[in-house]
């Protein structure tokens, strides 16, 4: 079975505020924190990756808040409809 996924965008919100020096623990997510939370967001690549991700916080001890995986098309896609 051949599958095309392709990356999508998500937001991961946790509980705390995030030093950068947890950056190379997310390489390639961007962390933004703000009232008590940080925002990890970025593409992941497929399901393995995010569980990977999910798994690589609670092994840190950060509480996870919420999961949000971003409802717009990926920014290649726009305008590009099937036909």
């Amino acid at each position: 079975m051949v599958t095309d996924e392709r990356p999508q965008q998500y937001e991961i919100v946790v509980r705390g505020r995030l030093s950068e020096r947890y950056g190379t623990a997310f390489d390639g997510l961007t962390l933004h924190s703000h009232a008590g939370t940080t925002t990890l967001s970025g593409a992941i690549i497929d399901q393995s990756q995010l569980y990977g991700l999910l798994n690589r916080l609670q092994d840190l001890g950060i509480e996870l808040i919420s999961v949000r995986a971003d409802a717009r098309e990926p920014a290649g896609e726009r305008g590009q409809r099937a036909r």
